[in-house]
């Protein structure tokens, strides 16, 4: 089955109680993790019904926005935006995870909190402008996978009126219906490519899925090999197939003692963890 992730919702307001920044986002990180048999496990955080915002700033001409939420057992997410005379745009996300939290990271080797900052690719988005993305955008660095979806954002919002100008992200077109988020195990995200009108029954078959060889080495030695081909059935609200193409597929993950993991990213948004 698919997780449900909560909503946020950030209206942050200046001294005179006027909106200055204004976000409603969903988001969820997977984390790979050493545990204290010295293997990696797969943990899947979240967000919980109750976040803060502590922090957060509202910005200004000379001063970077920041947007920042706590959640959890001492998890913490942010991004701050700079602007200049005509645009804005986040600059860098970084996010803290906590290890201490023992019903997400069991056994976990590391303890306390760890903290990973991301370059955000974030276009830049024109003053009094809104910006929205339905479609999923992921961040990887550090064995983290950070997955966004749903997001509306706007910085340095003017006399706190929130604009009905949206600027959208590449991913999107004003008709296109959001993609499916990742799920626990197999992280599968839709590709964002807009499709004609799917039937409500099984969608109509296609052909069978070109067979990749996709390998892990450990220094010299090959510690994974899969011989497979990959046809993925989203069904939701619309269903769609999605063939993975080797031709096009990169390969990532580790080996420990115990456990492989094996990353295969089709360069279209479709990210599948083993």
């Amino acid at each position: 089955g698919f997780f449900q992730s909560y909503a946020v919702e950030v209206d942050l307001k200046d001294a005179s109680n006027a909106t200055c920044l204004y976000a409603k986002w969903m988001m969820r990180f997977l984390i790979k993790y050493e545990t204290n048999s010295s293997d990696y496990k797969n943990a899947t955080l979240n967000l919980s019904s109750s976040v803060t915002h502590n922090g957060s700033v509202c910005g200004s001409d000379t001063e970077a926005a920041l947007l920042a939420v706590q959640f959890g057992e001492g998890h913490s997410w942010s991004i701050n935006f700079t602007k200049n005379n005509e645009t804005y745009q986040g600059d860098f996300i970084t996010f803290t995870y906590n290890t201490n939290d023992t019903a997400v990271f069991p056994d976990a080797k590391r303890k306390g909190p760890i903290t990973i900052v991301v370059k955000d690719t974030m276009r830049p988005v024109q003053l009094n402008n809104i910006f929205v993305c339905h479609n999923t955008d992921l961040f990887e660095a550090e064995n983290v996978t950070q997955i966004f979806w749903n997001v509306t954002v706007q910085a340095f919002v003017k006399n706190g009126t929130i604009s009905k100008k949206e600027s959208r992200c590449r991913a999107d077109t004003p008709t296109s219906a959001p993609t499916v988020p990742p799920t626990i195990a197999n992280v599968t995200t839709a590709s964002t490519t807009t499709l004609s009108p799917a039937p409500t029954a099984a969608p109509k078959p296609v052909e069978n899925p070109d067979t990749g060889n996709y390998s892990l080495k450990s220094g010299n030695k090959t510690c994974l090999l899969a011989t497979v081909g990959l046809q993925l059935n989203v069904s939701q609200d619309k269903p769609l197939l999605i063939n993975i193409n080797p031709k096009t597929t990169s390969v990532d993950g580790v080996c420990g003692n115990t456990t492989a993991v094996l990353k295969l990213n089709d360069g279209n948004s479709t990210l599948i963890g083993f």
